[in-house]
């Protein structure tokens, strides 16, 4: 089944050029993208009704993407996060899961790499909707 038109992407990193290189990506493969600056400007933004995927830095000046991943779940934002980082440690990705991450990227590879994981994120995530047997 193929995920819906015109889904909603609302991507976070402080980087200026990353946010418009990620827009584009996005937006190309037919996503409608919001963006952000930092993670606070997002927690205001943030409603579940209108977001399908995360795409999260991990390494933001106000605070980082697992935080800001966590501070979401305990919303009760269910929709995919995924989180992108420049810095890989051993310890992110159990720490990320721990979140309730639903993948982690490594920048700058994050072309159609990218596009993949959201799409199929989003398909996990509505699988979940629909529940078993659907």
């Amino acid at each position: 089944m193929p995920i819906p038109a015109n889904s909603t992407v609302y991507v976070v990193d402080d980087d200026a050029d990353v946010l418009g290189s990620l827009r584009f990506l996005l937006e190309s493969d037919g996503f409608k993208v919001r963006t952000f600056r930092n993670g606070s400007a997002l927690l205001n933004a943030a409603r579940s009704s209108d977001v399908d995927c995360f795409v999260i830095d991990y390494k933001m000046p106000d605070m980082n993407g697992i935080d800001l991943a966590r501070r979401l779940r305990s919303r009760g934002m269910a929709v995919p996060i995924i989180l992108i980082t420049g810095y890989p440690d051993e310890n992110i990705a159990a720490r990320a899961v721990a979140a309730g991450v639903h993948d982690v990227l490594l920048k700058p590879l994050l072309d159609e790499s990218l596009v993949t994981r959201i799409r199929g994120a989003i398909q996990d995530g509505q699988d979940r909707q629909d529940g078993p047997g659907h």
